[in-house]
């Protein structure tokens, strides 16, 4: 894996307004992924919970180059991820641990990690080619469910086998995990069902415009790795 540019040597950097007010976002779901209070990070930091508080709760926040270096430390992550500085970039640019270790994961674990929800990857075999499409997906009753719309590249999956992928990557850590799932994938043509999915979905698509067809998977294999740092 190629390993990635120091600051100054073309690395883009958090300059812009948008980018600074995003730290706090960036912070306050770096804090929930590893399950800390502020008090925690705070402590970890050598700072104090208030001005922790205060830089997730204010977009205009900016910390020296120096806080966000502690910040990064207590979060296990590195400065650039946490300023935004990789934002318009894909994961998985860090480079590799020194001795990767990579283990399979059981039905149980990928069931886990599936149901953490987020954005999946809905691959299918089109006349043309194989296609692959993010959706923003939510596990209902151990079947993967998401919104797409009439006449959509994804309708020409229904009633077929597909596979849905999710993964995660941590650059900081060089550590990940991958599950793959296969299922057959079926509309949700009953308006009942389709209003209780819509009362428990995760989130609305991202994509937006009128995406109200629901679609069905349900698992019939799973198949996972994770790989952590040696």
């Amino acid at each position: 894996m190629a390993e990635r540019p120091t600051p100054g040597h073309g690395e883009p950097q958090p300059e812009d307004g948008r980018a600074r007010g995003d730290l706090g976002r960036r912070l306050q779901r770096r804090r929930t992924e590893l399950g800390l209070s502020r008090e925690e990070v705070a402590e970890r930091a050598g700072m104090a919970e208030a001005y922790v508080a205060h830089l997730e709760q204010h977009s205009t926040a900016a910390p020296d180059s120096g806080t966000l270096l502690r910040l990064a430390g207590a979060l296990r992550t590195s400065p650039q991820e946490l300023g935004g500085g990789y934002s318009g970039l894909p994961s998985g640019l860090g480079q590799a641990a020194r001795d990767p270790r990579m283990g399979e994961l059981d039905e149980q674990e990928c069931r886990e990690l599936l149901s953490t929800h987020g954005v999946g990857r809905f691959a299918l075999s089109t006349e043309g080619a194989p296609v692959v499409l993010p959706v923003n997906y939510t596990v209902v009753d151990g079947a993967i469910v998401f919104r797409t719309r009439e006449g959509s590249i994804i309708t020409q999956g229904l009633d077929r086998e597909v596979a849905f992928e999710v993964d995660r990557v941590d650059d900081a850590l060089s550590e990940g995990w991958s599950v793959l799932v296969r299922g057959t994938a079926r509309v949700v043509s009953d308006p009942g069902e389709a209003e209780r999915l819509a009362e428990r979905a995760y989130s609305t698509p991202w994509a937006g415009g009128g995406r109200d067809l629901w679609v069905r998977i349900e698992p019939t294999a799973y198949t996972g790795r994770r790989i952590e740092a040696g």
